[in-house]
């Protein structure tokens, strides 16, 4: 079941890597390249599906905060969870621009001949549930899940 715009939380005691990157294409690169090694480190192996799924997506989720979620001298923060009992990896990537709400890439189809904006149909794709939400007046967070099998 595919979902967005929901705001859940995830369980308080689970498997979590936080960091703050900067707002910017190395900040993003390295949010891919952290994803990866991390669930490597939680035993889900570089190479599987999981792993490459979340990979993409925390790229995906990352690119929109530098390109859209960005504040000159803000960073953004990426956080990863295992939450096994759900059976799913958890990306969350925080920015700055609480204002600037997500389209549902399935409502707003982008023109083909568009040089961007597809991003979010990744997500959507790779992503058993996705959505965002805003706990501030400074910040929003935009999850994923994507499904895990041990």
């Amino acid at each position: 079941m595919k979902s967005h715009n929901l705001a859940t939380e995830p369980p308080t005691r689970v498997p979590q890597f936080t960091i703050r990157l900067s707002s910017t294409r190395r900040g993003a690169r390295l949010a891919r390249r952290l994803a990866g090694q991390q669930l490597a480190a939680w035993g889900i192996p570089y190479d599987s599906e999981t792993s490459q799924a979340l990979a993409l997506v925390t790229a995906e989720l990352a690119s929109n905060a530098i390109t859209h979620g960005h504040c000159p001298g803000r960073d953004f923060r990426l956080t990863l969870l295992l939450l096994p009992e759900h059976g799913v990896a958890r990306v969350e990537v925080t920015d700055t621009r609480p204002e600037r709400a997500l389209c549902d890439p399935a409502a707003e189809p982008v023109p083909p001949d568009a040089p961007s904006g597809r991003g979010l149909l990744l997500v959507a794709e790779y992503a058993e549930r996705w959505g965002w939400m805003v706990r501030d007046a400074y910040t929003k967070t935009v999850w994923a899940e994507v499904q895990w099998s041990a």
